[in-house]
């Protein structure tokens, strides 16, 4: 009985522990076909414990000039991480000290500071520590440079930085890529970043126990894209002949601001587009300026409006050019309200025709023309249709629209550029339309964006006639009176004839509204000048508009003008291969010798050098040292060619007897003074007699005589008459829309 019991209860053990067995072994076959349970996936599991994902990263696309130049793109940059102790298999630095002296210039910091963060982190246990902004997204040549130092424990780790390699090319433009946010900032970056921006993806693979990746285990790839490529309408070497005459005139007359605009009337490309303050978008953080001038501001014109005045007046048919008007000053008829003033202190030119409005630029004219002939619905039509009130839809961020008066009294206060502000991306579009036989082109900077995933072409721009406000007969009306303006006997835009080119254009001095009416005093303005070229068939408008200019003596701010829009005008047609008609306006001249630089000179040894070069040197001043001469350094001068020098102090009116137009329009540009001419060949007579003193505000009236010898010349120059200032009533305002 007893053996009984014992078998029977070993039975029952076995089967216990035969099922235990049983569901034990069963549960691992069902791990094992199932490879896991349902709480786990130990196969997952496995996976993570041997498996590594690793990011792909898809670069930003490339901003490209029209020549295929790269304006912004994706490069590597590279950290430090200080290594500090040995382990890893890393090596850690072995001399703190010499670590610190030999570092910290290379990372902009002091020796002490970074002596101290070595010593911290060693205190600490720290296994590595970096070192700041300083030490971070640093290019090869520093990378390079400082592992010339041979010093261990640096290491380097590499990641995508956004640089910009022409600096300040067009940087309002381009903007810029914020590393610290991690995002664009500012124009076309900004605009196009869903372009831009590439797409990240990922790899994984299996490693060994030490972290070695296993050969030919790679898997669950997720490609990475990058992305879009833009190619702009910017043509890099006329944007860099922008950028430098900007810069000349910054350092030289230290402007509030500055703007300039090129581009191509027949297709609306924009050639070229800068702003004063810029910046350079590898160093935003020490921007001053976010604001893209000529887009998102909108400031009164001044007198370059009065080209879309006379379009309209002449596509109406209201304009009569054999009319007469009283010039000097205007009513508008609207009580309270002062009388409109030309620019020259009111005195006017008399009963003149309505012909020589524009090249005289008189305010009268254009408030009557819109007042009395137009009529202020009309008028708001045709700017509505030249586009002033609404955004061109340019592709830039915070276009500004404009705003546009809508009474009556502010139609003709806007007739000659006051009471209502555009952007100067509207004048260049409206421009257009004169330029290019009535027909209004979109402005437009994005030529074409590529997927450089596949090389596809993904959008291309084409042409846009978005209006015709005008008749091709009124445009060539217009132009020529842009003509009349820098070469009629009367004209306001001499400063801005260039040689070999044929040029209209419109000059404008816009006043700057502040607390209780505008800014007062000497070139506290906005200078401006709307050009085209060549005149016979125009390639080319650009815009110059300089703000404030600090002008030295009393000279004019057309002055700065005239030197960006001469130089960028001058190198944008010969970059573009145009050859333009020859013009009976424009002496050809011939090419001559490199003139010296005698900036900073005494007055006697530049006055030697010069004439022992055969060069007539021309003071204008009574200081002891050149400050600045005309024609600039490195020009082209013929024998016996006045050279202008200006000594600072106050300059005297020269005798400018027997003088040709040519030199009298240099005379005009190095002193400031406006010359109004009368007359063809050498100058016979001048209002301001020789000796004088002057300070580059006035303006004269010069009398030319092609059939005068200089001997006669002379003799009647003796007998110059004196005008008289007319009384200037407290009611009236002078319009000064003009730098005359």
């Amino acid at each position: 009985m007893k053996r009984t019991t014992i078998v029977y209860r070993a039975l029952i053990v076995f089967a216990f522990a035969a099922l235990l067995l049983a569901v034990i072994g069963g549960r691992f076959l069902y791990v094992q076909i199932a490879q896991g349970t349902e709480e786990h996936d130990y196969l997952q599991y496995a996976e993570r414990q041997w498996t590594s994902e690793q990011p792909l990263h898809g670069e930003r696309g490339t901003i490209y000039a029209s020549n295929e130049s790269a304006i912004a793109e994706e490069v590597s940059s590279y950290t430090i991480q200080l290594i500090l102790r040995n382990d890893f298999g890393y090596a850690g630095i072995e001399d703190p000290v010499e670590t610190a002296r030999e570092l910290a210039p290379h990372i902009n910091m002091e020796e002490g500071e970074l002596l101290q963060r070595i010593e911290n982190g060693i205190e600490e246990d720290q296994f590595q520590i970096e070192l700041g902004p300083g030490a971070s997204y640093l290019t090869f040549e520093q990378r390079q440079a400082i592992d010339d130092l041979e010093l261990s424990g640096i290491e380097f780790r590499t990641e995508p930085r956004r640089y910009y390699p022409k600096q300040d090319f067009a940087s309002h433009v381009v903007g810029y890529f914020n590393r610290n946010e991690n995002s664009p900032a500012m124009g076309l970056e900004s605009y196009l970043n869903d372009h831009l921006e590439g797409t990240g993806g990922s790899y994984s693979y299996m490693r060994a126990r030490n972290g070695v990746p296993l050969p030919g285990e790679i898997r669950d790839i997720e490609e990475a894209y990058n992305g879009d490529d833009i190619h702009l309408t910017l043509h890099s070497n006329i944007q860099l002949a922008v950028e430098q005459a900007l810069t000349n005139a910054d350092e030289q007359y230290s402007p509030e601001r500055m703007i300039a605009v090129v581009a191509n009337p027949k297709s609306g490309e924009i050639l070229a587009m800068s702003n004063r303050p810029s910046f350079n978008p590898n160093h935003y953080e020490s921007i001053s300026n976010h604001m893209n001038f000529a887009v998102s501001d909108h400031f009164e014109p001044g007198s370059t409006m009065k080209i879309f005045t006379m379009a309209a007046a002449i596509e109406e048919g209201v304009y009569k050019p054999d009319n007469y008007f009283e010039s000097g000053t205007y009513s508008t008829g609207y009580a309270d309200t002062p009388l409109i003033r030309d620019h020259n202190q009111g005195r006017g030119w008399g009963s003149i025709p309505y012909r020589e409005a524009m090249p005289r630029s008189a305010n009268t004219a254009f408030a009557s023309i819109v007042n009395d002939q137009l009529g202020a619905e009309r008028f708001y039509e045709y700017m509505n249709a030249f586009g002033f009130g609404s955004p061109t839809g340019i592709e830039l961020p915070m276009e500004a629209p404009g705003l546009m008066s809508e009474n009556d009294l502010g139609a003709i206060y806007s007739g000659f550029g006051q009471a209502s502000a555009v952007t100067p991306i509207q004048q260049i579009q409206a421009a257009t339309a004169i330029a290019n036989d009535g027909q209004m082109v979109k402005p437009y900077l994005i030529d074409s964006i590529v997927n450089p995933n596949t090389g596809d072409v993904t959008y291309e721009h084409e042409r846009e006639v978005i209006g015709e406000p005008i008749s091709k007969e009124t445009a060539n009306e217009v132009m020529e009176q842009l003509h009349d303006v820098v070469y009629s006997d009367v004209g306001t835009g001499k400063p801005f004839q260039v040689d070999g080119i044929e040029v209209a254009g419109k000059t404008g001095t816009a006043q700057i509204p502040s607390e209780g009416g505008y800014l007062q005093g000497h070139n506290q303005n906005v200078f401006s000048f709307l050009g085209m070229a060549p005149f016979d068939d125009p390639e080319v408008i650009v815009y110059v508009a300089v703000d404030r200019p600090d002008m030295q003596n009393g000279q004019s701010g057309n002055q700065a003008v005239a030197e960006i829009f001469n130089s960028v005008l001058k190198q944008s047609i010969q970059y573009l291969n145009v050859t333009p008609e020859e013009s009976n306006n424009q002496a050809y001249q011939p090419e001559g010798a490199e003139l010296m630089n005698v900036s900073g000179e005494r007055r006697s040894d530049a006055v030697d050098a010069l004439q022992q070069e055969n060069l007539e040197p021309v003071l204008l001043g009574q200081g002891n040292r050149v400050e600045a001469q005309l024609p600039a350094p490195h020009a082209k001068v013929l024998a016996g060619e006045k050279v202008f020098l200006y000594l600072g102090g106050e300059m005297e009116m020269p005798d400018l007897s027997g003088w040709s137009v040519r030199d009298v329009m240099k005379f005009s540009q190095a002193s400031g003074v406006t010359v109004e001419q009368s007359g063809n060949g050498y100058v016979i007579n001048q209002e301001i007699a020789p000796g004088e003193p002057i300070s580059g505000n006035e303006t004269i009236e010069v009398n030319f005589d092609s059939e005068r010898n200089s001997d006669e010349v002379e003799e009647d120059s003796e007998e110059g008459t004196e005008e008289e200032n007319p009384e200037t009533n407290d009611e009236e305002v002078e319009n000064e829309d003009e730098d005359e």
